[in-house]
């Protein structure tokens, strides 16, 4: 299984939701992300807060949607921030399609501690969701329960 983890910039939320769900996952899944206005380089807070976790940063960029052409995901997550007035990106195609809302922590401002603390929290968020989305009995779901699993651990 392929997911694709979808915000504008690419640069953080997708980027940690890219990082933390492989960490997480069995081999048989793999995780991606993309933007569809990629900053073109992973913030470095982003790149620090998965290493102070422990979580492989090797091989993150930041990206646009022709990064899985040839390989389309079967599950595609947004996870930009509707509440807050971010256009989300559209994926066309035949995946299921979910939405896992976060605040971008790189609008967090305030103290070093405070912004890290923000970032922290935004990790910690992204892997209850991941988490909650692998202990799902996958080969017992059709499509329909997969969905509606999908949307409520987005809305957790």
């Amino acid at each position: 299984m392929k997911v694709l983890f979808m915000c504008t910039a690419n640069s953080c939320r997708s980027i940690l939701s890219e990082a933390l769900f492989n960490h997480l996952a069995p081999s048989e899944h793999q995780a991606v992300s993309s933007g569809s206005f990629p900053r073109g380089e992973v913030l470095p807070r982003t790149l620090v807060t998965l290493r102070e976790a422990g979580i492989a940063t090797e091989g993150l960029s930041s990206k646009g949607n022709d990064a899985f052409v040839d390989c389309p995901p079967d599950i595609v997550i947004t996870v930009c921030d509707k509440a807050a007035g971010e256009a989300c990106p559209v994926y066309f195609g035949p995946a299921l399609k979910a939405h896992w809302g976060l605040a971008d922590p790189s609008d967090a401002s305030g103290s070093e501690a405070e912004i890290s603390a923000a970032f922290h929290a935004t990790l910690a968020k992204i892997e209850a969701r991941c988490r909650a989305f692998l202990a799902l009995p996958l080969a017992d779901m059709n499509r329909n329960e997969l969905q509606q699993a999908l949307n409520e651990i987005g809305q957790a």
